[in-house]
């Protein structure tokens, strides 16, 4: 660890998480993605770890054009066509410009600060050019990508998909713009998803997010569907997944390459049990960048 790094990670240091309740939108579906935002807060807010809360920038109609079809995004937002999860909800478009808004907020800050952000939200990498789904309408990942690009904050980005699903949506943009030389995607779950692969995987991580070296930053979604017993992942243990998040920071803080994160899928009921594992992404990353002192372990399921 250089000087610089270690001055940046002193114990002062709060991790900051960019949320507003205009992220949220109450619906019923079988994803808890739209309305775990707020409860993912809640949580994290009785951790005692140190971050910092703010208010993400939303996302303007424009920088959505960035990434997607000019025609998809007017109707998405019009509720003239269904949104990714199915349905024509005045919430869940409400609350796009806010949830694509928090993680481009939050690369921005892990940029200037050269460390760690996070965007407590998900339902990103499923969203394609012209066409969401899978729970995703618009692809915050991508969003935030041609942002960066556009504004020249970042020349190259990685985007490290730890989702159980693969990350297809991101591919699907990647490619209709043109984008391979500039953005880097890793989606294990492309090729990564059964019990017998966990331990390897592990083992490969570390080089994996040297991979990303070359970036100016890394975006990272650390989702809790890997887990055991998720009913749409299952294929690593609670423990595996704090390994996890441990060497993607860890290696991350060695390389000095920014990390700003947000939380992916999680399915498992009741609700807590997708809180828990959140909270252990969000307690290893305190552990890493802002020191043990005060902070609880991570909990097992």
């Amino acid at each position: 660890m250089t000087g610089q790094q270690a001055t940046k990670t002193d114990a002062a240091f709060e991790i900051p998480v960019f949320y507003t309740p205009k992220m949220v939108a109450a619906i019923e579906s079988f994803s808890p993605s739209s309305s775990k935002p707020k409860y993912v807060m809640q949580s994290w807010l009785r951790l005692g770890v140190p971050i910092s809360v703010m208010e993400p920038l939303p996302i303007t109609t424009a920088q959505l054009y960035l990434a997607h079809d000019r025609q998809y995004v007017d109707d998405l937002l019009n509720c003239h066509i269904p949104n990714g999860f199915g349905n024509h909800s005045p919430e869940v478009a409400a609350s796009l410009p806010w949830t694509s808004g928090a993680m481009l907020t939050a690369a921005r800050q892990a940029i200037s600060s050269g460390l760690v952000a996070v965007a407590p939200c998900s339902g990103f990498h499923h969203a394609c050019h012209d066409h969401g789904g899978g729970y995703c309408s618009v692809n915050g990942l991508m969003v935030t990508c041609c942002v960066l690009l556009r504004e020249g904050k970042a020349a190259h980005i990685g985007i490290l998909d730890l989702d159980h699903h693969y990350g297809d949506g991101t591919d699907d943009i990647i490619k209709v713009l043109g984008l391979e030389q500039s953005v880097l995607h890793f989606s294990a779950g492309a090729n990564w998803y059964k019990p017998n692969q966990a331990e390897l995987f592990l083992q490969i991580l570390p080089s994996i997010v040297e991979e990303f070296a070359r970036c100016d930053i890394l975006i990272a979604q650390l989702a809790a569907d890997p887990h055991v017993d998720d009913e749409l992942g299952g294929w690593m243990t609670t423990q595996q997944l704090m390994q996890r998040d441990s060497i993607v920071f860890e290696t991350a803080r060695r390389i000095a390459l920014p990390v700003a994160w947000c939380l992916g899928g999680g399915y498992q009921t009741p609700l807590r049990k997708v809180l828990s594992l959140h909270d252990n992404t969000m307690v290893t990353c305190s552990h890493v960048f802002a020191g043990e002192a005060g902070i609880r372990k991570p909990v097992a399921l």
